[in-house]
């Protein structure tokens, strides 16, 4: 019999079963379950349920992010919603206005450690793997029953391994490699499985660049994704974990479903084009596209390192078209404030908004005319997605979006990079 998976000890865990394989189906317990402006949809499924109070409320996280500030009364009247269920349940891990993106603040209040399961009202929940942890996107009705029961039957998926190796080049990163995955493989080539990343190229990714390739595996169609967690986690975790937790690693024998390798050091800047994550091509192919707005933020790459390499590319230049730039959570804007990259972005042209998810699902601060095109950061680039069905958008790293700025058309960073 083979080794174990990943995933098979992380479900099996939750499970308390001594143990699980592939195609097994798994009550599961998780030791986080999270929402946040969908809360009060999710409220009214809960309640149609008819439970009387919320199972476990220490497991519960939620945070407003996705509209923030409210842009319209609906949207402020979610939210004064969210704020009283909050209050009737007596959630403890509740996160206002400004204080960041879902997967960025539960990352940063070390809520889910190492080893342990996480699931939320969010497709990219698979964000958790940078840490050792499983993380799950579910839907709504899903998480009504979570709250009601604290309980959800999974059915454990496939895995499959990616393994890392080489250095990421000068003014290449962590989202080149995700793009070229999902490029080569299509939207939907991890569909219902736990894509596993291996390699001796993770250790010299940065923690903050750890993060994108589980975020980003959500458009792959990965049901979660993982990397091994090591020293670096942590040191990381150790300051504001309030619990114990044991890492899980995958068996040397494991058995995978399918197994692929990519040299990093070979990789070119990469973007993807319209009108989906997996049209990508190197970047070299898409340089001269006019755009008129740059974007840079979300889950996927709104973090202190993304700002860093933002405000490296647009020292000393000034912007040609709109630059949006929304830190991922009250800390980073924070930190980037005190390490001088807000002011060099704001020097450059660019405006600077609250922290949240801005206008990557479309709701506001960035929302493009018809037939503008953008060039985003973020992780999605599906007809319409940032409100606009008729505008166009790119998806990129930093470090190109930034260039693209100074531009007003899409540019390697390259060349402004020493």
């Amino acid at each position: 019999m083979t080794g174990y998976t990943f995933v098979e000890k992380a479900l099996a865990r939750a499970a308390g079963a001594s143990g699980a394989r592939a195609g097994d189906i798994l009550d599961v317990t998780p030791d986080v379950i999270f929402s946040h402006d969908n809360s009060a949809a999710i409220r009214r499924i809960f309640e149609k349920i008819g439970a009387p109070r919320i199972a476990h409320p220490e497991r519960v996280a939620i945070t407003l992010d996705h509209a923030v500030p409210a842009p319209t009364t609906q949207h402020a009247q979610n939210h004064a919603e969210i704020r009283q269920w909050v209050r009737e349940q007596g959630i403890r891990h509740f996160f206002e206005v400004g204080r960041g993106i879902c997967h960025q603040v539960i990352s940063e209040e070390a809520l889910v450690l190492p080893g342990e399961t996480i699931l939320g009202a969010d497709s990219h929940s698979t964000h958790f793997g940078w840490l050792g942890a499983f993380g799950m996107g579910v839907g709504r009705t899903e998480m009504a029953a979570l709250w009601a029961t604290g309980m959800l039957w999974i059915r454990v998926p496939d895995a499959m391994r990616v393994t890392l190796t080489g250095r990421l080049p000068f003014g290449v990163t962590a989202k080149d490699i995700a793009l070229r995955i999902i490029g080569d493989r299509g939207a939907d080539g991890g569909q219902y499985r736990s894509v596993e990343f291996l390699g001796d190229a993770l250790a010299s990714l940065s923690l903050d660049e750890r993060a994108v390739l589980p975020n980003m595996m959500a458009e792959f169609g990965a049901m979660s994704a993982y990397l091994p967690p090591d020293q670096a986690v942590f040191d990381y975790l150790e300051t504001n974990r309030t619990r114990d937790y044991t890492p899980l690693y995958p068996d040397a024998d494991a058995h995978y479903a399918d197994d692929s390798a990519l040299d990093v050091s070979l990789l070119e800047p990469q973007i993807a084009l319209p009108h989906s994550p997996d049209n990508v091509v190197t970047l070299s192919r898409a340089v001269g596209q006019p755009v008129q707005q740059a974007f840079i933020g979300t889950c996927t790459n709104g973090r202190l390192e993304d700002l860093c390499a933002a405000a490296a590319v647009l020292r000393g230049h000034k912007v040609h078209c709109r630059l949006i730039v929304i830190p991922a959570s009250a800390q980073v804007l924070l930190e980037a404030t005190r390490r001088g990259y807000i002011e060099t972005l704001l020097e450059a042209g660019a405006t600077i908004t609250t922290p949240g998810c801005g206008p990557c699902m479309g709701n506001h601060m960035g929302v493009p005319a018809p037939n503008e095109a953008t060039i985003s950061s973020g992780n999605r680039n599906f007809r319409g997605r940032m409100g606009t069905p008729d505008a166009p958008v790119y998806l990129a790293s930093p470090y190109v979006v930034a260039a693209s700025a100074i531009r007003g058309a899409i540019a390697d960073p390259r060349e402004f990079l020493s």
